[in-house]
C-alpha cells in the first residue's frame, strides 16, 4: 500500500487520526440568540368591566339563554308526548323526530351559548402567565388550590350572581330530562315481570300452524314429525311480533313409551304428542332444529341441546333450565288445543321468575 509523506500510521492500527479543524475567529458563529421578552399585550377593559349597566345587561342575557335551555328541554319532553309514533304512519315518525330534535337542540345549544357568553362578558379577562412546575402536590399546594377555587368563585360571581347561578342549575337539571323520558319509554309501561310471564295461550285455544294459522288435528302429527305452532288468535294481536316471541311452540310426536313423564304432568300430552316452547332459555333464540332419531332439540345460536324424551332437559350447552312445556289436549273435533298458559316463564333465564 502506498504511503503518503504527511502520514505516519500507528503500528497495529488501521484507523487514521486527524487533528480538529481550526476555525478562524473571523468566521465564528454566535452560539446564543438571546431575544428580549416582549411581555404581555396591554390589557383592554371590556364594556362590562367599566359600565355597571352593561354588566347587568350581560347577566340578564346569560340567564335568558339558560332559561331558553330549560324551555327547550321541557319542550322536547312535551313534543315526545304530543307527537307519538304510530305504527305504520311514517308522518308521525317525522313529526316526532322533528320536534323532539328541535327541543333537545335548543336545550343543549342554549346552555352552551349561555356559558360562553358568561365567560366572555362577565368572567375576568386578564392575561396571565402560568409557570410550569412539578405535578406532585404538597400541603401548601392543596391549600393554594382551595384559594384558587375560592378566587374563581369570587371572580366568576357564581356565588353572588344568584340569577345566573339558579338559571344555570335549572338548565343543567332540565337538559338530561328528555333522555330520561325517552329511555324510560323503551321499557314496558306495565310491570315487565307480568308482561314477560304470560303469553296468548289459554284454556281451549287451538294450536295452529305457523304462519298460515290453520288448525292442527292430532291425526296430522305423525311419529317423527315436528310442527311450528302459534296460538290461533296471534294474527289478530296488536303486537304480533312481541306476542309471537313469547308464544311460539314446537309440536312433536313420539312413542308414548319413550316419554319419561314426571309426576303431575301425566295429562299434559296426548298419545305421545308434546308441545314445548320454541324460545331457548339461554338468550331467547328460536330452537328450530329437531333430530328425529335422538329426539333432541338444538338451538342454532349457541348449541344448547334439549332432550324431548326427558321433558326437554338441557343435556348440552349454556342454557340453564328446560324448555317450558305447554299442556295440550284434543277437542271433540280432534283438533289440538291448549289446556292453559305455560306454567313457568318462557325464554331467557334472566327474566324474573319465582323460585
Amino acid at each position: 500500500m502506498a504511503q503518503h509523506d504527511d502520514e505516519t500510521p500507528t503500528a497495529g492500527s488501521a484507523v487514521e487520526k486527524h487533528e480538529p479543524r481550526q476555525v478562524s475567529a473571523g468566521t465564528a458563529v454566535v452560539t446564543t440568540d438571546v431575544f428580549e421578552n416582549p411581555g404581555e399585550p396591554p390589557h383592554r377593559d371590556r364594556v362590562t368591566d367599566i359600565d355597571p349597566r352593561a354588566e347587568k345587561k350581560a347577566e340578564r342575557q346569560v340567564s335568558i339563554w339558560f332559561f331558553l335551555s330549560i324551555v327547550g328541554s321541557i319542550g322536547a319532553i312535551g313534543a315526545y308526548v304530543a307527537f307519538p309514533i304510530t305504527s305504520g304512519d311514517s308522518g308521525s315518525v317525522r313529526l316526532n323526530n322533528l320536534f323532539l330534535g328541535l327541543g333537545i337542540a335548543l336545550g343543549l345549544l342554549s346552555v352552551g351559548i349561555g356559558a360562553v357568553h358568561w365567560s366572555k362578558t362577565l368572567m375576568p379577562a386578564r392575561e396571565i402567565t402560568e409557570m410550569r412546575h412539578s405535578t406532585r402536590g404538597t400541603d401548601e399546594t392543596r391549600e393554594k388550590a382551595v384559594e384558587v377555587f375560592a378566587l374563581g368563585n369570587q371572580e366568576s360571581g357564581f356565588g353572588r350572581r344568584a340569577l345566573i347561578r339558579n338559571s344555570l342549575i335549572g338548565a343543567l337539571v332540565a337538559t338530561p330530562l328528555p333522555a330520561v323520558v325517552i329511555f324510560r319509554d323503551l321499557a314496558p309501561a306495565e310491570d315487565p315481570n307480568e308482561v314477560l310471564r304470560h303469553t296468548l295461550w289459554e284454556d281451549g285455544m287451538h294450536l295452529t300452524r305457523d304462519p298460515d294459522g290453520s288448525r292442527i288435528r292430532a291425526s296430522d302429527v305423525t311419529l317423527g314429525s315436528v310442527f311450528h305452532v302459534i296460538p290461533e288468535n296471534l294474527n289478530e294481536s296488536e303486537h304480533l311480533l312481541e306476542e309471537k316471541a313469547k308464544a311460539a311452540v314446537l309440536l312433536m310426536r313420539l312413542k308414548p313409551e319413550d316419554l319419561n313423564i314426571p309426576e303431575g304432568r301425566e295429562g299434559w300430552q296426548y298419545d305421545g304428542i308434546v308441545a314445548y316452547s320454541k324460545i331457548c332459555t339461554h338468550v331467547g333464540c328460536p330452537v328450530a332444529l329437531y333430530e328425529q332419531q335422538t329426539h333432541h332439540l338444538l338451538c342454532p345460536c349457541h348449541q344448547s341441546t334439549f332432550d324431548v324424551t326427558n321433558n326437554c332437559e338441557v343435556i348440552f350447552g349454556p342454557a340453564k333450565r328446560p324448555l317450558p312445556q305447554l299442556p295440550i289436549a284434543v277437542d271433540s273435533d280432534g283438533y289440538l288445543v291448549a289446556q292453559s298458559d305455560f306454567h313457568e316463564p318462557v325464554g331467557p333465564s334472566f327474566w324474573e321468575r319465582e323460585k
